[in-house]
């Protein structure tokens, strides 16, 4: 897909921008480093924010000990500390992301059950291509989309050079890409019978939400996916990312859910239940610096607050 003209770097040459490029060539020389040297930076470099963003750090421990109430103090404070390691390693794999060439990529990448993927869109319908909030989301999907066709949906960042770099850098993978609140867009590219990726596991607030368990909390859970599936007759092929102890990533694409869609509140509670298995095998890779559980049910504490975050 050719580059927007709003996008041309050529737009962020005043001033006030010289911050963000020399942020980004730093995190350009970052990418071209050894990737055993990349991920052990990362690895530094997320352990300091650990330490010092102490709202951050206490949003993590709060999650922590909602939805892993089985371990002790000392096991939930070691599991945060892994949490942002690998949360340190997501920021480099971001630069890699953002500036490698697919070629230099490619080797680090092991994906499994990739014919579901082509299985559900040989069916004549458009793909759900559904997953959650990991550390390695970026480089996952750089990965997924060197190999499968699929549209992107994306957050704009509130830095507009950095936002113009990330959408990019996505358009030279994704043939289309479509903003997270964009419903009609998604509707329309499923209806055309193409994949969209897809995650429906951050707090967006109560609108479009329903609150079914994540990991035995009540969690606002959009209930989108359902709806979607509905509206287009999609499937809905999951698929979740590991980086393994090796440095590689491993991506597991799940055939597409039998029985989808149901009722939104029950395909929600099966949809949560089914990431919280995900989960499960590498906690610390879950982005739990995100505060889930921050909309609650009429009359509920907040969480967060009553235990000190901010």
């Amino acid at each position: 897909m050719p580059i927007p003209p709003d996008l041309t770097f050529s737009h962020f040459l005043s001033p006030r921008h010289w911050p963000t490029w020399l942020g980004m060539g730093i995190s350009r020389t970052i990418a071209t480093l050894p990737h055993d040297w990349q991920l052990s930076l990362g690895a530094a470099i997320g352990t300091r924010l650990g330490q010092w963003v102490s709202s951050r750090r206490r949003t993590v421990e709060i999650n922590l000990k909602l939805c892993f109430p089985e371990l002790n103090t000392v096991e939930r404070d070691q599991l945060a500390n892994r949490h942002f390691a690998s949360l340190g390693m997501g920021m480099i794999e971001m630069a890699m992301s953002w500036w490698l060439k697919d070629e230099e990529l490619n080797p680090l990448a092991h994906i499994e059950g990739e014919s579901h993927f082509w299985d559900a869109l040989s069916k004549g319908k458009g793909v759900i291509f559904l997953t959650g909030h990991s550390t390695t989301l970026e480089i996952s999907g750089h990965l997924l989309a060197i190999r499968l066709p699929f549209e992107a949906m994306y957050r704009p960042l509130r830095n507009p050079l950095a936002n113009a770099a990330m959408l990019r850098a996505r358009l030279k993978r994704s043939p289309k890409l479509i903003a997270l609140n964009d419903i009609r867009g998604m509707v329309r590219s499923l209806k055309a019978r193409s994949a969209i990726w897809y995650a429906t596991d951050q707090d967006q607030g109560g609108g479009h939400s329903v609150f079914v368990p994540f990991f035995g909390q009540l969690a606002a859970t959009l209930s989108t996916t359902s709806r979607l599936a509905k509206a287009t007759g999609a499937a809905v092929v999951p698929y979740w990312p590991i980086r393994t102890p090796e440095g590689k990533y491993h991506i597991k694409i799940f055939p597409a859910l039998e029985d989808f869609p149901t009722e939104a509140t029950q395909d929600a509670a099966r949809l949560n239940l089914l990431l919280e298995s995900w989960v499960r095998s590498a906690p610390e890779q879950y982005l739990w610096v995100h505060r889930r559980f921050k909309t609650r049910p009429l009359g509920s504490p907040d969480l967060y607050s009553v235990q000190g975050a901010k």
